[in-house]
Parts: C-alpha cells; structure tokens; sequence
C-alpha cells in the first residue's frame, strides 16, 4: 500500500472508519474513497456492485456496522443481526466478485466466547457460549469473518479480519440509546455535573473488566496490518491493560472534577466479565499502543465538554 493506492473506507461517519480516514490524510495518502449512504448503500447489493467496479480500489477497510452498546443490544438483536449481516454480506461477496484483492474486515472482541481463556487468542473464536446480551451482533460479526477466511483460503486472496477491543475516541457516539461503555459513562457523568447531581446510577456491578484502545492507536494498527499481513486471517489489537467499569468511572468522574457517588444497578447484566485480547500478531508485525487510558480519556472528555467531533 502506497501514497497513490486507491483505498476505499466504507462507515468513514463513524468512529473507527473516521479514524483510518483521518490518519490517510495526515500521512499524505492522496487516492481516497470514503462514500456517504447518499452515495453507497450497503444494504443494496447492486449499488455496491456498480461502486466497486467503477472505482476498483486497491484496498478496502471494511468499517461500516450497525453498533451499540449492551442496553441497545437487548433491545432489537434482530436489528443487528440483520442490519450487519446484509452490509457486509453485499461488500465481502462484491469484492470477491470484482477481484479486489486486499480487504480488511473489523470485528469485535465481543464475538468471542462469554468465558474464553484471556488474554483471548484468536484461536478462542467458537470454543464456547456467546454473551447473551450482544449474541445477534456477534453471530453476524462471526459469519462476515468466516466469508473472509474461506475467500482467502480458497482463492489465496489477502481477506483478513481486525479484531479490536473496546474502542473510544474522536468521532464517538454519545447517544445514550446507542453508545458505548466511555461515552455513556461521559455523557451520564457531564450531565451530571451541569445539572449539579450528586448521585448517578449506572449499569451492572462495576466490577466487569475491560480493554482500550484510542482509535488513533486502531487506525495505525489497521494500516499496518494491511500493510505487513501475509499469514493472518484474523488479528486482534488492544492496548494490554484492563480496567473494572467502577474504576473507568472514578476516573472520568475525576477528570470532570465533579464530586458525585455512583449506585450501580445490579438487576442489569455486566455483559461478559472480562475482555483482554493477546495481540501478539500485531506486535509481531511492528505495532505497539502509544495512548495511555487516562490520556485519551482526557481527551475525549473535553471533545465532548466543547462539543468537538462528537455523534449523538
């Protein structure tokens, strides 16, 4: 992959696709397609077809997805399921279709079994139970990175699937239906803090553990894993510390500089009890994190605090 490549970023309005889209630019990549839904929808096989032969990109990070966190999960699991499972069923099979040779496809550390061994190895995928909560999102991430290991079996082509633990940073979703562990409690915790409340409920226990990753840190990861990959087809990135969600929220409370307690709310689940990826595959191929949770987190909050690249 270089400066001149044609590489094409499908979900370039979220977060991650927002990241590898920024990166390219900053780093002078010069040849980039990065289409809206006005321009390309996923969901219609045909429009994906006719964009991907007239564009014929050299490389595809695969970013769009239907998303949210464990409360927007048991809300509709049929809406993830289906909603994922047709946008990348269209984009893998047509890429396949119009020969583009080098696809990276992005899936989650959630896919993996509720009680996997950790740190979690890639080869932990489908040893045991799903967590409940995001089942409908997981099985539909499983079979987008099952359609690319067989393409990249059988017809030798460089499919390979990222798998990225919890990601936070420029361009999240802060919307309280849809967002993630960092914006939720970022959003709840500033509210807070307006509103002068000095008690906040949260989801769970507290004591879930889970793994970080600033989608900078991501972004650099994806491109040199589609730059230097030749043997993997699937790889996980994480930054290699945890933290329980009761310690995360001391610490975004602390850096709001808000005095509040929280209460959590035990009657609702925690989700899988505990996430760490083993990213041994990445480092192997020349990555290491360079963003410290307390900094991101820092920065984050004050994107949100000024209203700076922020979804809701």
């Amino acid at each position: 992959m270089n400066k001149k490549s044609k590489i094409l970023i499908t979900g370039s309005s979220g977060m991650v696709g927002f990241s590898i889209l920024n990166y390219l630019k900053k780093n002078n990549y010069t040849n980039l397609y990065f289409p809206q839904r006005r321009e390309l929808d996923l969901a219609i096989k045909s429009q994906v077809l006719k964009y991907l032969s007239k564009v014929k990109p050299d490389f595809v990070f695969a970013c769009a997805a239907y998303v949210g966190g464990i409360e927007a999960n048991m809300r509709d699991p049929y809406k993830f399921f289906i909603d994922n499972l047709e946008i990348q069923n269209n984009l893998i099979s047509s890429c396949h279709q119009t020969n583009i040779k080098n696809f990276a496809f992005f899936g989650s550390s959630c896919i993996y079994p509720k009680f996997a061994n950790q740190p979690i190895r890639e080869e932990e995928l489908l040893s045991g139970y799903l967590e409940k909560t995001n089942e409908a999102y997981a099985i539909a991430k499983i079979a987008g990175l099952k359609m690319c290991e067989y393409l990249r079996t059988k017809y030798e082509r460089n499919y390979f699937t990222i798998m990225p633990s919890n990601v936070y940073g420029e361009n999240d979703n802060y919307n309280p239906n849809k967002s993630h562990v960092i914006p939720a409690l970022i959003y709840k915790i500033h509210k807070a803090k307006k509103n002068n409340q000095k008690v906040i409920k949260l989801f769970g226990t507290g004591n879930a553990k889970r793994e970080f990753i600033f989608s900078e840190d991501l972004a650099k990861a994806s491109i040199k894993a589609m730059q230097k990959n030749k043997n993997y087809s699937m790889i996980n990135i994480g930054s290699g510390s945890e933290i329980t969600i009761k310690k995360l929220a001391n610490l975004i409370l602390k850096i709001s500089k808000h005095d509040a307690k929280f209460i959590f709310q035990n009657d609702i689940p925690d989700g899988t009890p505990r996430k760490i990826l083993d990213s041994t595959k990445i480092h192997k191929l020349g990555w290491a994190p360079e963003t410290k949770l307390i900094d991101g987190l820092k920065y984050v909050y004050n994107m949100y605090e000024n209203n700076i690249n922020i979804r809701i």
